[in-house]
């Protein structure tokens, strides 16, 4: 039944990223983490890794090369200082940090903060993005927020490469602090079809659902699920 619970997590949120750029662990992290704390970060970084590349291949002539790398040079620090922190908090402090990474990058997304994707604006996400992706799986949200006003398959091609790049670091390091073995492979692999399903269906219907309207119900799930994660923290 767990299984069940989180091959639908995985697919909604794989849907959801696929279709507007970033999402799935933003969504499933403080989900599955009720159903098994070890889905987080490890399990769910290998469904990231694995739908990015998908998103990638499809999106490579949208990808532009020159302003990624300053946001995986800054991705670099970022991943160690996450996975440093991991060093000094248990699985049930992990809750907490997972909640409140969530309800950060809701309301990163709400906000009318607008970001120009400079060197420096770009440096800064791939840190935060480091710090927050290698501790709790959620490293979107700073990324997309330098990217936020720039065109759909834009958005879509460059959050995908950065995300491949970011999870391979977010891996090793998680390897390094002893949070990736084969335990959490074998919990990531029967996720895996439903990873694949979720971006299968999104390129299917991309034209008929609503960019505006999936934000918002992702975003409504992404701040019940947050406030869950810390609630959770203090019971």
């Amino acid at each position: 039944m767990d299984i069940a619970i989180a091959g639908a997590v995985i697919f909604f949120g794989s849907f959801v990223q696929s279709s507007i750029g970033f999402g799935l662990a933003i969504i499933a992290a403080p989900l599955l983490f009720f159903i098994d704390s070890t889905y987080v970060p490890a399990p769910i970084t290998v469904c990231a890794l694995t739908l990015s590349l998908a998103n990638a291949a499809r999106h490579w002539h949208s990808i532009s090369f020159a302003g990624l790398k300053f946001a995986i040079f800054g991705r670099v620090p970022g991943t160690i200082a996450g996975g440093m922190l991991l060093f000094w908090i248990d699985q049930h402090a992990l809750a907490l940090v997972l909640g409140l990474s969530v309800l950060l990058a809701v309301g990163l997304s709400l906000s009318n903060l607008v970001l120009r994707p400079t060197r420096i604006a770009l440096f800064s996400a791939g840190f935060l993005s480091g710090f927050m992706g290698t501790s709790s799986a959620i490293g979107g949200p700073p990324m997309a927020l330098v990217l936020q006003h720039q065109a759909s398959d834009f958005i879509r091609a460059n959050m995908a490469a950065f995300f491949v790049a970011s999870c391979l670091m977010s891996l090793i390091m998680l390897y390094t602090v002893d949070r990736f073995g084969w335990k959490e492979v074998r919990l990531a692999l029967p996720l895996i079809p439903a990873t694949m399903a979720g971006y299968w269906v999104a390129m299917q219907t991309l034209h008929l659902i609503s960019h505006q309207n999936l934000r918002r119900a992702s975003l409504s799930l992404c701040a019940v699920a947050g406030t869950a994660a810390v609630v959770s923290y203090w019971l």
